[in-house]
């Protein structure tokens, strides 16, 4: 099973990774501090790794 964080901590809401997947794993959603970008559909996720590879703060982390 595939796991995908998001560190909220770094997330700054830019929304690439929900433009970049392919799956539509992420959705921005409004939390405190801001948007933040939330895996709402991990089972989806088919370990392209494009969201962690373009998220320009490094958020993303995808395990397998």
């Amino acid at each position: 099973m595939v796991e995908v964080k998001v560190d909220l901590e770094k997330c700054n809401g830019c929304g690439t990774c929900v433009e970049v997947c392919p799956v539509s794993v992420f959705e921005l959603q409004e939390k405190e501090g801001g948007k933040k970008s939330i895996p709402v559909n991990q089972d989806a996720c088919i370990v392209c790794r494009a969201c962690e590879v373009q998220c320009p703060n490094q958020a993303i982390t995808v395990v397998e």
